[in-house]
């Protein structure tokens, strides 16, 4: 099953944007502290809970949820337009198979029952082993209504391992959408992104124009909590917008222009959203997510927008302070600060290679030291620095002695062979060109 890859334009050839690596890796370290968090939060059921609790958790929370997850399917997106262009529909799909498909299995089996089990050993009465909850755990059946979660049991869950069974979904969606497109007139999708980008040159519209179904499906949809308080289908439309966005310079160019308008935009609708989500939450009974109330529908509509306008300011601004910065670099002498910036390489490379791999094993590791933790006789506060310190370094020790070092490893969490010290990503090859995660 093979496909002709995505005609190449002068407006797309891949360059480096370190800028992406560095959101994809400040999100995936940043769910360290946000699951840290949720063990006192007053709100939501996790794995494990501290005696004591706070409503503070949720609103710090609040003004990440509504930028980082969606960044991490728009910037999957944007590198999906650049895979799909070197391999075409059909090696696309097989890549993400390899790259996310086989990661998914294995943490499923290895690591996904280790939380819900931590979660019953809460329970002083429970006295079943890990072996012995396992099968219990992985006996499921197919369910298609809940797509993609299409696997369902009374003990089975996906975990924080949604956000890979997504990825994964949309990645073949889009493949399969590409295979099949070719029975339409080969122009028609340059004529399309022409009229896209001829529209984008407008002031405002970059952020407007793409705010507006994801408003609506954020309203009627509803959020769903156990998805970073996000959609499912809004999180289909961040990833086909990065898709549509990488396909032209023009796209890039107008959210430059408009990330100010965009910074405005969003401190205005959160400055009026996050107040009337938390009148919402208030009332007795009330549920903000799901309310199909008009006072409730209005509060996830400012939600929805505030999210596509955060991200158009996020990543203009970045991109705005990376040409400056490109800007003054040729324009000034050689200064010998090769050093700093080799250190610099190193480290971008490391941690860029590293973010599936964090990504999957985090969650298991925070439930684990927290299960532990909440049993202190100490303030919330020293609780919460101890389940988050102990967390960060367990799993990047994790990573580090545990799967970068061999090719089975590497593979099972989805990164490519052992790469030579000299072959860090340091030219336009970086992981959000190649369109890995």
């Amino acid at each position: 099953m093979t496909a002709t890859p995505i005609d190449p334009s002068q407006a797309t050839r891949p360059e480096r944007r370190p800028e992406l690596d560095a959101i994809r890796a400040l999100v995936v370290v940043g769910l360290v502290f946000f699951h840290s968090g949720l063990v006192f939060d007053s709100r939501d059921d996790f794995y494990v809970k501290n005696a004591e609790t706070t409503d503070a958790t949720t609103i710090v929370a609040g003004f990440c949820v509504v930028w980082a997850m969606p960044a991490l399917f728009l910037i999957a997106g944007l590198g999906s337009w650049f895979s799909l262009r070197r391999r075409g529909a059909g090696g696309f799909a097989v890549e993400r198979l390899l790259r996310l498909g086989v990661p998914l299995v294995f943490a499923t089996l290895a690591l996904l029952p280790v939380a819900p089990w931590i979660r019953l050993r809460a329970d002083p009465a429970y006295h079943e082993s890990y072996l012995e909850f396992l099968p219990r755990f992985l006996s499921v059946r197919l369910d298609l209504s809940e797509f993609p979660f299409i696997l369902q049991g009374e003990h089975f869950e996906s975990g924080h391992l949604w956000f890979v069974v997504m990825l994964l979904a949309y990645a073949l969606l889009l493949a399969l959408l590409l295979l099949l497109a070719h029975r339409l007139p080969r122009d028609l999708g340059r004529r399309i992104r022409e009229r896209l980008a001829v529209t984008a040159r407008r002031r405002g519209a970059v952020v407007l124009l793409p705010a507006v179904p994801i408003a609506l499906i954020t309203a009627l949809h509803g959020m769903e909590e156990a998805f970073a308080g996000w959609s499912r289908w809004a999180y289909l439309l961040f990833f086909l917008y990065g898709f549509v966005l990488a396909s032209d310079e023009r796209f890039r160019t107008a959210m430059r222009r408009d990330a100010i308008i965009a910074l405005g935009c969003a401190l205005a609708l959160l400055a009026i959203g996050m107040p009337g989500f938390l009148i919402v939450a208030g009332n007795p009974g009330a549920d903000p997510f799901t309310d199909m109330t008009a006072f409730a529908i209005g509060v996830r509509v400012l939600y929805g927008a505030a999210g596509w306008c955060c991200l158009v300011a996020i990543l203009g601004l970045l991109d705005r302070r990376r040409s400056a910065r490109r800007a003054g670099s040729e324009a000034a002498p050689d200064t010998g600060s090769g050093s700093r910036s080799g250190v610099g390489k190193r480290l971008y490379g490391y941690l860029a290679a590293a973010v599936l791999p964090l990504y999957i094993l985090h969650q298991p590791i925070v439930v684990a030291v927290a299960y532990g933790v909440v049993r202190w006789d100490a303030p919330i506060g020293v609780k919460y620095l101890a389940i988050v310190g102990a967390s960060l370094i367990l799993t990047v020790v994790a990573y580090d002695l545990l799967v970068r070092r061999t090719r089975p490893t590497r593979f099972l969490f989805g990164m490519r062979g052992r790469p030579a010290p000299e072959m860090v990503r340091t030219r336009s090859g970086a992981a959000t060109q190649r369109g890995e995660l």
